[in-house]
């Protein structure tokens, strides 16, 4: 693995740990100039966004109403009563945005498509980058101020629905994430770097809270007076692949093998008694 990759997954709470997670959920609240522009009505209401970690899948409730939400994988994009009622729904999803600009209108299920593709980008960075198929190298490090950030260029693998194939991410001297470069491809293509301003933690997975994305420049820095997108995550939760954590797993094998023993001796006993 990648040098740079392993210091940052440590940094970040360490692959083992993170595989020992099913879920993580999130409330998040957003905003931002890009959406007006796709003509869709943003609302700055906390929402709960679901991000499943070993397979891109996503869900962000409520969406459009109290009792719907969202379901997204690369090939469904869906609107879906909180009972699993489909609502709307669109196959191959990314298809739809054939031709799209920057200003082109989207209609809820393009919305959606790109909330799901776009919050399962940045709740599953770094630890995605070690998932099969992900590849990884360190490039030219970048100047920030007094700073300096070792840059991860990322390149996605083709069944991973995200902003665009190969990605750029910044990191300080203590491995945080402090930017992300990317083209958003289903809206023309245009350039964006995305800042990021705080962190927040949940049973020692470490991500960053605060997102700011603003279109970059020729010269590769973020135009600061043209904010795109904005993302507030707070509550962040972890859910275990078992229904436990491992101590609580361990506690009942340990139980369950001291029973095992009792009931061993009790079959001694009663054959000897016999």
């Amino acid at each position: 693995m990648n040098e740079l990759l392993m210091r940052v997954l440590d940094a970040h709470g360490g692959l083992e740990r993170w595989r020992s997670y099913h879920k993580v959920e999130a409330t998040i609240v957003s905003g931002g100039g890009f959406f007006p522009l796709k003509g869709v009505l943003q609302d700055p209401n906390p929402r709960r966004m679901t991000v499943w970690l070993h397979e891109e899948r996503s869900s962000v409730t409520p969406y459009g109403a109290a009792d719907q939400r969202t379901m997204f994988t690369p090939d469904r994009i869906a609107i879906e009563k909180l009972d699993g009622t489909v609502v709307a729904e669109r196959r191959m999803p990314k298809d739809s945005f054939a031709g799209h600009q920057m200003h082109t209108p989207w209609d809820p299920l393009h919305r959606a498509y790109f909330n799901g593709e776009a919050l399962w980008t940045y709740l599953a960075t770094p630890f995605a980058f070690a998932m099969d198929g992900f590849r990884v190298e360190e490039t030219a490090p970048w100047r920030e101020g007094k700073e300096t950030w070792q840059v991860l260029r990322v390149y996605f693998p083709g069944s991973i629905e995200t902003h665009c194939q190969v990605q750029d991410f910044f990191f300080d001297e203590k491995f945080e994430l402090r930017r992300h470069d990317y083209s958003v491809n289903i809206a023309g293509g245009f350039p964006a770097a995305q800042l990021m301003l705080e962190y927040t933690e949940a049973n020692g997975i470490r991500l960053p809270s605060k997102r700011r994305a603003y279109t970059r420049g020729p010269d590769r820095r973020p135009i600061l007076d043209m904010l795109m997108v904005s993302i507030d995550i707070f509550g962040l939760r972890t859910t275990w692949v078992v229904c436990r954590p491992p101590s609580t797993i361990a506690a009942r094998r340990e139980r369950a093998a001291r029973h095992r023993d009792r009931v061993e001796a009790l079959a001694s006993e009663f054959a000897t008694i016999c």
